[in-house]
């Protein structure tokens, strides 16, 4: 059976994203020669990358131009783009999902065996938190403190009690959380 995993980075203090959007500049204080070796890991465990309609316009307009072994994997893997708002997708090996995420995932994840990786997309992850469809979260914790900017995970009232699956310092000085539901 396939896995959802959800791969995010956040600030220490829980910001995925600077005060305006795509303001990732915390990126740079956790990526490094582990950071690399992981995301090529999970991109040649994927099936599907998933996103929603934001993180899917910014993915493609950075991945279609950049060279070297992850946008090459990156542009290669399927990727299932959710919106309603979207009427065509053009990065290479996209398609459209316009119907109910939760639905077409629970689908998915039973006719393979590979994973599937949402990265980014906030809103759409908040959805599959609330269906329980995550079998794994992936947080990458830069060593910086924002002051503002927008949460990963919202105050939706929606308590997910986790466990620990490992934790990997990182030489920048950053930590990669791997958790399950408890």
């Amino acid at each position: 059976m396939r896995k959802l995993i959800m791969w995010n980075v956040i600030t220490l203090d829980g910001y995925f994203e600077g005060d305006t959007s795509w303001d990732l500049s915390f990126h740079e204080n956790i990526w490094g020669q582990e950071t690399e070796k992981l995301s090529i890991e999970q991109l040649v465990a994927a099936d599907f990358l998933v996103f929603g309609r934001h993180t899917y316009e910014g993915m493609a307009a950075y991945w279609k131009a950049e060279k070297g072994e992850i946008a090459e994997l990156m542009n290669k893997i399927p990727k299932l783009v959710f919106s309603r708002t979207l009427k065509s997708v053009d990065w290479n090996n996209s398609t459209l999902v316009q119907g109910n995420a939760a639905e077409e995932i629970s689908n998915l994840k039973t006719q393979g065996n590979g994973d599937m990786y949402v990265f980014g997309s906030a809103n759409l992850s908040e959805t599959f938190i609330n269906e329980n469809l995550f079998d794994e979260y992936r947080i990458g914790i830069a060593p910086v403190i924002l002051g503002s900017g927008r949460p990963l995970f919202r105050n939706n009232g929606v308590r997910k009690n986790l466990a620990l699956i490992s934790t990997q310092p990182l030489s920048t000085g950053g930590v990669i959380l791997k958790y399950r539901d408890a």
